[in-house]
């Protein structure tokens, strides 16, 4: 049973930073692209962030390029989301997901991801 396990969130203010972690249980993280996702209060879950399987190529929304980076670390089967000069519409759940098939495709697609954490909470305020 593959389990994503998110932490890392909290309350930070305006122009602060967070660095989110991502850890898995029963999947080797770095055989698949993963990516993060993030939902406001009444607003449907959106792409964040995505990293291919090896970690060479990534793909941001551009509400996030030049703030945010994802990155991986295969030794530790986790994945990292650093989030720097946060805004208060950052202000949301964080969801890491995992790619349902193995390769080097990016995704935006919530659909093209098998595997869901919890989520943690991010809150910025102003």
């Amino acid at each position: 049973q593959v389990q994503l396990v998110e932490s890392g969130g909290g309350l930070v203010q305006t122009g602060g930073s967070l660095r989110l972690s991502c850890s898995a249980s029963g999947r080797t993280l770095s055989d698949y692209p993963m990516g993060w996702f993030r939902q406001a209060p009444g607003k449907e879950r959106e792409f964040v962030a995505s990293i291919s399987r090896f970690g060479r190529r990534t793909d941001y929304v551009d509400s996030v390029k030049g703030r945010f980076t994802i990155s991986r670390n295969s030794a530790e089967n986790a994945v990292y989301l650093q989030m720097n000069s946060l805004k208060p519409e950052d202000t949301a759940v964080y969801y890491c997901a995992t790619a349902q098939l193995y390769g080097t495709t990016l995704y935006r697609d919530a659909g093209k991801y098998a595997y869901w954490g919890q989520g943690t909470q991010v809150t910025v305020s102003s």
